[in-house]
């Protein structure tokens, strides 16, 4: 039941692409599981207005101008440092759907101690560091420069909301209990379209 509704998702088939036929999906896949949906809240139903807005967030990022890949490592490094297990299976799938390399992923925490990185991922993963864990290390001039070393004025507003909009799903995803393991890639490109 749960593959007939994905195939008829991902085939265009079913054209209920929005916020319901994605968790209607996602009950059928848990329930084939023998899993249960375990959110506390599903904040697609209560706050439409609010999902709207986080949505409009994502696809302003996704539109930016930034290198996609760029963006996954951002997304996936900001959920490492949160804990949030639903955004780090969903971005890591889509990573690998895009063809980012397992090795990138796997070294992704200790970055600073690996070779697969460029200077650009470098400096937005400690500018990552930094806005995530704003309350304990602030931003330092050193880091504002080496991160403006790589970005202009404009890429550097739009990848710090990057950062302030996955900060944001992980705190929904983590404080409601978004089920993990659902997600399948390309899901979040038709949410987008939706939105």
């Amino acid at each position: 039941m749960a593959a007939a509704f994905a195939r008829r998702w991902f085939s265009g088939s079913d054209r209920r692409v929005g916020a319901s036929a994605v968790f209607e999906l996602k009950g059928l896949l848990l329930k084939q599981k023998g899993e249960e949906m375990s959110k506390r809240i599903d904040y697609t139903k209560a706050a439409p207005e609010a999902y709207q807005a986080m949505m409009g967030l994502e696809k302003f990022v996704h539109d930016c101008g930034l290198e996609a890949s760029l963006l996954e490592l951002v997304k996936m490094r900001a959920s490492q440092i949160n804990g949030c297990a639903f955004c780090l299976d969903m971005h890591s799938k889509d990573a690998r759907a895009a063809g980012e390399t397992e090795q990138r992923l796997y070294v992704l925490s200790a970055w600073r101690e690996a070779p697969f990185y460029t200077e650009r991922e470098r400096a937005a993963l400690a500018w990552t560091e930094a806005l995530t864990l704003i309350s304990q290390s602030h931003v330092s001039d050193e880091l504002y420069n080496e991160a403006r070393r790589h970005f202009d004025e404009k890429e550097l507003v739009n990848l710090s909301l990057a950062i302030t909009t996955i900060n944001g799903w992980n705190r929904w995803a983590i404080g409601f209990g978004t089920a993990v393991g659902w997600y399948q890639p390309g899901m979040v490109e038709a949410w987008i379209k939706a939105a």
